[in-house]
């Protein structure tokens, strides 16, 4: 089988929107891979940080994005051998992520370490431009969102369940900055593509969510026979 055979979800949206938690668990339903993308760049971000190199300077951390050491086992994520799955969810990780994922360098890095993910029997992956630049020819495109105020409240939960403290309003904060960084650079920026399907979690909980794109991926893989 051709590999661009090999059946893609890709679902993009902003950061805390539970895109990670949706395309998972949809996975799981399907048996199919995941790729969390963002968690690449996150690597990427602390891997700068620890090593204390300019994190300005895009040729370092391309070379950083282009050998780095990350093996996926399970939920864990292990950098240099060492458990770094808990490290690159805290914020000051994924505010540098969002710098860095500017950089083309960096994505060019990157690129085809995310499509060695596609392998059968399928792949669901998620992040900012999955869609639109690393799996174009994706069987299904979800833009997945939620209200800012939700994605908030979302993220303050999942801190706090991991026993890591955080504050609401910073939050907030944070996620309207990194919207609009995300959103306004020059390089694969954030948004919905055309033949994209929107889908708002705002009221929505994760397993409403995960039945809406399991329900739209029947549909398009239905029109492929």
């Amino acid at each position: 089988m051709n590999v661009n055979d090999i059946p893609v979800i890709a679902i993009d949206g902003p950061s805390a929107s539970g895109k990670g938690t949706v395309a998972q668990r949809v996975a799981g339903k399907l048996g199919f891979h995941y790729l969390d993308s963002g968690a690449l760049y996150r690597l990427v971000a602390l891997a700068g940080m620890r090593s204390r190199v300019d994190l300005a300077d895009e040729k370092v951390l391309s070379d950083i994005a282009a050998r780095l050491d990350v093996v996926f086992v399970d939920a864990e994520i292990l950098l240099g051998n060492v458990n770094v799955t808990d490290a690159i969810r805290v914020e000051a990780c994924g505010n540098v992520a969002s710098k860095v994922a500017a950089y083309p360098q960096v994505r060019t890095a990157l690129l085809e370490r995310q499509r060695a993910f596609r392998q059968l029997p399928g792949l669901v992956a998620d992040g900012r431009d999955m869609g639109s630049v690393v799996f174009p020819d994706a069987i299904l495109k979800i833009f997945l969102t939620a209200s800012a105020e939700a994605r908030a409240q979302r993220r303050y939960k999942q801190l706090m369940e991991k026993g890591i403290d955080a504050n609401i309003s910073t939050l907030l904060q944070d996620i309207r900055e990194r919207d609009a960084r995300d959103s306004s650079r020059g390089v694969a920026p954030l948004r919905q593509g055309v033949d994209t399907r929107l889908l708002d979690t705002t009221s929505l909980d994760i397993e409403q969510a995960v039945d809406s794109v399991l329900k739209q991926y029947a549909e398009c893989a239905k029109g492929h026979l």
